[in-house]
């Protein structure tokens, strides 16, 4: 049975795999970009999702990222990370889980990272919302328990993607090291030893939004090669 999927941040990347595997499964899905769903914009979020119609998976990827030494990092950089990461997932969030209530099914699946689980270096910004999204989705999760309705978070290592090419950037200029080395160091954070393509991500949300998966709420699923244990 076709469902309602609906990606944020669905134009490139990790967004746009995810919105492939749901169209190749026969799902409809509605994949926008900042400029269709602002999700830090409380009414243009309300606004999308009641034009959209009864929303069946919810896929809250929209996200950004900077770095910076903690000292040196920008109010407004800590605040957009912020809003858009954890803020635009609980909009989202709170947009479609009436009807999902209602209807008494519904998949909802965000996209953190490693950085929900651990700390790193120079992401102060980056890892909090992201361990708030991670936070958001368990609370929701308790609040579905017994019902139709679920509340997972993938959470991957580095991504080949244009967000991962600009974190190699800034290495390269901090650094003087070369794109592949600037690219092995990212890919050393996990013992997977490499970067994740964008369709690996896809797979595990696809999984956690399967029906079949109706058992599986308030979970994390880690992509890393195994270096977190949940």
């Amino acid at each position: 049975m076709s469902r309602l999927v609906v990606v944020t941040g669905g134009t490139r990347g990790i967004g746009a795999a995810i919105a492939s595997r749901f169209r190749a499964a026969g799902d409809e899905v509605l994949a926008p970009g900042r400029a269709e769903c602002d999700v830090t914009d409380e009414d243009a979020v309300a606004a999308y999702f009641a034009s959209a119609g009864p929303v069946d998976v919810l896929v809250n990827n929209a996200g950004i990222s900077s770095s910076a030494p903690l000292s040196k990092t920008p109010l407004d950089d800590w605040r957009s990370q912020i809003e858009v990461n954890a803020t635009g997932a609980f909009l989202c969030t709170r947009a479609v889980l009436p009807g999902m209530r209602e209807r008494d099914r519904g998949r909802i699946v965000t996209v953190a990272s490693t950085a929900s689980h651990v700390g790193y270096r120079y992401t102060a910004g980056y890892t909090a919302s992201k361990h708030a999204a991670a936070g958001l989705m368990r609370a929701v999760a308790a609040e579905l328990a017994g019902t139709g309705v679920t509340a997972n978070a993938v959470c991957p290592a580095f991504v080949r993607t244009d967000m991962t090419a600009t974190s190699v950037a800034r290495i390269q200029e901090r650094t003087g090291r070369s794109v592949g080395d600037a690219e092995s160091a990212l890919a050393a954070a996990s013992p997977l030893g490499r970067l994740l393509d964008p369709e690996e991500v896809a797979f595990a949300v696809a999984f956690l939004a399967a029906p079949e998966a109706a058992a599986i709420n308030g979970q994390t699923l880690v992509l890393d090669g195994g270096g977190i244990q949940t």
